[in-house]
């Protein structure tokens, strides 16, 4: 047995919002009571920092930051228009390598590059031709190939649109390179993965000190694949070569047909089935009630019907349901298939709501009346950096229902603040203390304002990166710095609670401890 005392800090145990203690103690890899050691091991002084339990993303696409962090932002204030996104793919390490080595990119919006369209395969047949090419939409459902990527895909003019997607053609029928959605991007990332699976096992592992020096110590993987090989044994095989943070996996329910192996341990579990009711809104595909203002309607990818499917197999597999919504008219019906349920899971909402962009006050009411008790796992960093998306293709009124988060706070069961990075336009996407300053100030990258009435404290943003997001995605051991659970915490290079609003993006993990042990120091 090994004990320590953590003393003179300010130490928020996240149990409630004014729950602070300056001392902590921790034996082995667990909190311990204080007086449960008379005489520990190893003092540690923090001299008056700040201290927070172990932050969660319960909503993230590790795979997709752990190929982000090699390759190129093409996000402002990096990228403007398509050449500086040229320039910025021939700057990859990738560039310049064997023909099987793919360049990657992600981040880009349309609406902020100079040219106001998205890339196309002979913009991107300008960097390499003999090398494949794969760039991500900012909202990680659609994506762009350069020729040398759609013939490794097999993708020519006479290949369908996959369900649910749209292979993009020009008026002759050449594929221009979009892959409009996530069913048609899967094309050109199992064509990617197939050729490097043992490179995706180095990237994720290389991953891990980015979670580390957000303060993250938990994650929960949102887009898990069983084709061309499964998330869970990338994932093992991660953690055996030092992979750290504790993740959480959702299969893509439409790629499930059978039993699904399920590791349960302490570090990686498989937890549930990811549905897509609808797309984004930053694409106009987000699925919507009355439509957007240019007439457009969305996409609805994901029948009542079919849902109600997934979630009789989740029942019965004991997994939790997470389904992303944008749209008024997506979440709406998740409500309607959900709200008369009994639940299935203990201590944890059986099914949780992603994002659920646009909510109205009527919406309000069915959720807090609902039997299953419905969660909402939402992303502040989405106003935050897409306003001008949102400004442009919602009309007022739909703006005025954009992330209420306050509401959320008071009407919904359990309501937990996460990333979906890489999938939104911005640098940073999954910084902890972005996504607090976009809840508690409703200030945008840009300098505007969306819904100020909507904030949320301080505190509120805190819980809801670490005991909400625990119980939202069954992190049981985490959340809270309560005597018996994991001794994951992290050490402020600030007093987060003195801090003015504007100033929270200054914030960062200078220590991040994982069961005791103190895995990442800020130089």
């Amino acid at each position: 047995m090994h004990s320590k005392r953590f003393i003179n800090g300010k130490i928020f145990l996240g149990t409630n919002e004014t729950a602070f203690a300056d001392s902590l103690t921790v034996v082995d890899d667990k909190i311990a009571p204080d007086n449960a050691v008379s005489d520990p091991d190893e003092v540690i002084d923090l001299h008056g920092t700040t201290v927070v339990p172990g932050l969660i993303d319960n909503h993230t696409h590790p795979k997709y930051i752990a190929d982000a962090l090699h390759g190129a932002a093409c996000t402002p204030p990096l990228v403007n228009s398509i050449p500086e996104m040229q320039e910025a793919l021939r700057h990859t390490p990738e560039y310049g390598k064997g023909a099987d080595v793919w360049i990657e990119g992600w981040g880009f919006d349309e609406s902020k590059l100079a040219e106001h369209r998205s890339p196309n395969r002979d913009d991107l047949d300008q960097v390499s031709t003999t090398q494949p090419i794969f760039l991500y939409r900012s909202d990680c459902h659609s994506s762009v190939g350069n020729s040398r990527a759609l013939e490794l895909a097999g993708i020519d003019e006479n290949m369908p649109d996959p369900a649910g997607g749209k292979i993009e053609k020009d008026e002759n029928g050449r594929p221009t390179g979009f892959m409009r959605e996530v069913s048609a991007s899967q094309l050109l990332i199992r064509a990617k993965s197939a050729l490097s699976y043992e490179n995706d096992i180095k990237n994720l592992v290389n991953s891990s000190e980015h979670y580390l020096e957000n303060g993250i110590v938990a994650i929960g993987e949102m887009m898990g694949r069983l084709h061309p090989y499964a998330s869970l044994k990338l994932y093992q095989d991660a953690y055996k070569a030092g992979f750290m943070p504790k993740s959480a996996i959702y299969y893509v329910a439409d790629e499930v047909d059978g039993p699904l192996e399920i590791a349960q341990t302490d570090r990686l579990r498989v937890a549930g089935l990811k549905v897509f009711m609808d797309g984004s809104i930053s694409g106009e595909t987000a699925y919507m009630k009355a439509g957007f203002p240019s007439g457009k309607k969305g996409v609805c990818l994901t029948s009542q019907a079919r849902l109600k499917e997934i979630i009789d197999y989740a029942r019965d597999n004991h997994l939790q349901v997470a389904v992303h919504a944008m749209g008024d008219k997506a979440v709406q019906n998740v409500i309607d298939v959900c709200q008369n349920l009994d639940p299935w899971l203990d201590g944890m909402p059986s099914v949780r709501i992603e994002h659920a962009s646009l909510i109205s006050d009527q919406m309000f009411e069915q959720l807090k009346k609902a039997k299953i008790d419905l969660g909402i796992s939402t992303q502040p960093i989405f106003f935050f950096a897409e306003e001008d998306s949102y400004r442009q293709f919602l009309s007022k009124d739909q703006l005025k229902l954009a992330y209420r988060i306050k509401t959320m706070e008071k009407e919904a069961p359990i309501v937990s603040l996460s990333s979906d990075a890489p999938c939104t336009p911005w640098a940073e996407p999954d910084s902890p203390f972005y996504g607090m300053y976009a809840a508690v100030t409703r200030k945008t990258a840009g300098g505007g304002t969306i819904n100020a009435d909507e904030a949320i404290s301080l505190p509120q943003a805190l819980l809801a990166y670490t005991r909400d997001a625990a119980i939202m995605g069954g992190f049981t051991q985490n959340g809270t710095l309560e005597a018996g659970k994991d001794a994951d915490f992290v050490v402020l290079n600030k007093d987060l609670f003195s801090q003015k609003a504007d100033d929270l993006t200054a914030v960062h993990a200078d220590q991040t401890w994982i069961g005791g042990k103190l895995v990442y120091q800020r130089k």
